[in-house]
């Protein structure tokens, strides 16, 4: 009960190397024997995770260092999952912002350290990554003390703790340039900062239990889990305490069933969690996120969890399209809001709203990537619906309609730096900055969300590829009108049937497919880029004319252009007001909302 603990969060931009440096923590406290095999990035369980290549869920473990319990939250890099970080670090007393010895700070570097500062958390910092051959390190700890400064941070938060090193080989120094050089060295001066700087949780073992939950799961034999940390007491198997929250009107009176703590990665059971340590519990079925276990006989709520408002919104309904029903299991209106419904519990950023339809639903959170790993869940699932363009949200300030601003950087080859300039300005992007080291250029802009919506793609092929964009939420302002989306039409299929090669060839000239030969369609499908504007239904069905001076053996001799295949977000940057995106465990389609062509001049000529 009195081992000393240490609560700290790892945070730092998308890519800085957070979860790999947590793998070599875990090997320098031998957390795991020698005999165990471990894999890279073990904090990155979820599939989509080590798919992407990026943290998506906030996870806590535990490291023994020198007789102290030292609790560590891995938290997400990408600004769209910024709910996972705001929430967690409820259960630190200090933060190791990471930062790339290279790149310095970025959008989300800022994000997660505004975050902390608001909570009144120490900053540690670590520039990672000091092998890399163009590292810059005066440069970049110069740009984190203006950052600092910038935050508003106090003269005891300026002269923050420093360690160099790299996280994926596993050592540190408290110099840039140490003496002897890197040979032989580990990671004890990080383990040491943390130890020394992280401030001791004052809080009171003899008070009243009081623990607050900050992140949520389900499991399907225990029930819901919650996590969170032991603000004050000691929390104790078989406790009977209350489950309330300052929102709540009623509190309810609820039993200790399941309890465990963190040792490595694995839950263990545990009799009692003191305060200050990370605790477990399980199977008590009303819990939330914000949600506070007190004692019964004084009911004592810790203040409620606040996250940032979300600023991007899609509608999420039934597929009513031919193939409804083909492809999924989980087809139902019902079956839809349900897996939405658990998917809000778990993520604390994420809003679930009614429409003036029983089939739709609106779903709202902080980003296309963060609706988007939602969306790729559910297809995993055997889920099967339709969603629509993502739509920003616009809030009343003062009686005045106000859009979402986002801090960009892009970082981009020199000689691609005018273009980009140029296609977000035409985009309401605002360049603050703009920084080259010759070869790579980085440009810092302000620009509406809208106007990033779609962004990634262009950017992309504007630049072969090479360009890298990342943008974190930055304020509120009055909205400045439309901005240019999607220039050219598209192509529709006009008849339901299955693709033929002889009808693709001929219509080549028209734009880029996205379907290929032997795939069914339906009316009212996308099939295709038009390469000019306004939408062209056409018949991609169509089969030759036999006769007896023409064999149909000739088709295979078609020289068809390989078709456009985009990917979920890919998708969602491209559909427009009218369509929908149909996402099944098998496919994903581009779709007119309204497939009959009729109805689709009906409600042009009325606006609708």
């Amino acid at each position: 009960m009195n081992t000393p603990v240490r609560n700290i969060a790892i945070v730092a931009h998308v890519d800085h190397g957070k979860t790999t440096l947590v793998d070599t923590m875990f090997r320098f406290a031998g957390t795991f024997g020698s005999h165990k095999q471990v894999q890279e990035r073990v904090m990155d369980s979820d599939a989509q995770e080590r798919e992407r290549g990026i943290t998506i869920l906030a996870k806590n473990t535990s490291i023994d260092y020198k007789g102290v319990r030292i609790n560590i939250v891995d938290t997400p890099g990408h600004a769209d999952f910024g709910g996972q970080v705001e929430r967690t670090l409820n259960m630190a007393d200090a933060v190791i912002l990471l930062v790339d010895a290279r790149e310095g700070p970025m959008p989300q570097t800022r994000f997660v350290l505004k975050k902390a500062f608001e909570r009144g958390l120490k900053a540690l910092v670590m520039i990672n990554k000091v092998d890399r051959p163009d590292k810059r390190i005066a440069w970049v700890h110069d740009q984190i003390l203006e950052l600092f400064i910038d935050l508003g941070a106090d003269d005891s938060m300026l002269d923050f703790p420093c360690v160099y090193g790299s996280g994926r080989d596993g050592y540190a120094a408290d110099e840039p340039e140490p003496e002897g050089g890197w040979e032989g060295r580990d990671l004890q001066p990080l383990f040491d900062m943390v130890l020394r700087e992280t401030p001791d949780f004052n809080g009171n073992l003899e008070g009243n239990v009081q623990f607050q939950a900050a992140t949520i799961d389900r499991d399907d034999f225990q029930g819901m889990i919650a996590v969170g940390r032991v603000n004050r007491g000691i929390l104790k198997m078989g406790d009977r305490v209350t489950l309330c929250h300052p929102d709540r009107p009623r509190s309810e009176a609820v039993v200790i069933k399941s309890l465990f703590r963190y040792e490595g990665l694995e839950r263990v059971p545990a009799i009692a969690v003191p305060a200050g340590d990370i605790a477990i519990v399980a199977g008590i079925d009303n819990i939330a996120i914000g949600d506070t276990l007190s004692a019964s006989e004084h009911p004592d709520p810790m203040p409620a969890i606040r996250v940032d408002e979300p600023t991007i919104s899609m509608i999420f309904s039934i597929n009513d399209s031919p193939f409804a029903g083909k492809e999924g299991k989980y087809v139902t209106s019902r079956h839809v809001l349900g897996r939405l419904e658990r998917a809000a519990i778990r993520d604390a950023a994420l809003t679930i709203a009614p429409t003036n339809s029983a089939d739709s639903y609106e779903v709202m959170g902080r980003g296309v990537m963060h609706l988007s790993v939602l969306m790729e869940n559910m297809r995993r699932e055997d889920f099967e619906f339709a969603v629509s363009k993502p739509r920003v949200i616009i809030k009343m300030i003062d009686g005045v309609a106000c859009e979402p601003i986002e801090r960009a950087t892009v970082e981009c080859p020199t000689e691609s730096a005018g273009r980009i300039i140029d296609y977000l300005g035409r985009r309401r992007g605002l360049l603050e900055n703009m920084d080259s080291d010759g070869t790579m250029t980085k440009l810092d802009f302000f620009i509406p969300s809208r106007g990033l919506i779609g962004a990634r793609t262009a950017l992309l092929t504007l630049t072969q590829g090479e360009a890298i964009i990342s943008h974190v939420f930055e304020r509120w302002e009055k909205d400045g009108g439309n901005i240019p989306r999607r220039q050219n039409g598209v192509l529709i299929s006009d008849r339901n049937g299955t693709v033929i090669p002889y009808a693709l060839d001929g219509l080549q000239d028209r734009g880029t497919f996205f379907v290929i030969p032997g795939e069914d369609v339906y009316e009212g499908m996308v099939v295709g880029e038009y390469n000019r504007e306004g939408d062209l239904p056409l018949n991609v069905c169509r089969t030759k004319k036999l006769t007896n001076m023409r064999a149909s053996g000739r088709d295979e001799n078609a020289k068809i252009s390989p078709p456009r295949i985009m990917s979920m977000e890919e998708l969602l940057e491209y559909v427009e007001d009218d369509e929908r995106v149909e996402i099944t465990p098998k496919s994903m389609r581009l779709r007119k909302t309204l497939l009959d062509p009729n109805a689709r001049k009906r409600a042009s000529r009325t606006g609708a």
